[in-house]
């Protein structure tokens, strides 16, 4: 998230109007709906961790353990088999 001054960005009527109800404090203004990113969007992640998933599952149907995959892919035994589940449903 990025920081902008609202003198360079605002008028004086509306810097005016915002200091009546906050004053030289910091004030988040979030995004409009129809311009919201979808998680992962930005930084590949989602589509990282979806690589993932489906190796771990491809190495699951190759016959390695829970445990062999959980200390292959550094996941406790747990979340491989809901990684496992969750590619098996699809």
């Amino acid at each position: 998230m990025s920081y902008f001054k609202a003198n360079d960005i605002l008028p004086n009527e509306m810097i005016d109007e915002i200091q009546k109800y906050i004053d030289g404090a910091l004030i988040y203004i979030p995004r409009k709906e129809n311009s919201r990113r979808k998680w992962g969007s930005k930084t590949g992640a989602k589509n990282i961790l979806a690589d993932r998933n489906r190796d771990i599952y491809q190495d699951y149907q190759s016959g390695m353990s829970f445990e062999a995959l959980s200390e292959k892919y550094y996941l406790v035994p747990k979340s491989i088999k809901r990684i496992v589940l969750q590619q098996k449903n699809k």
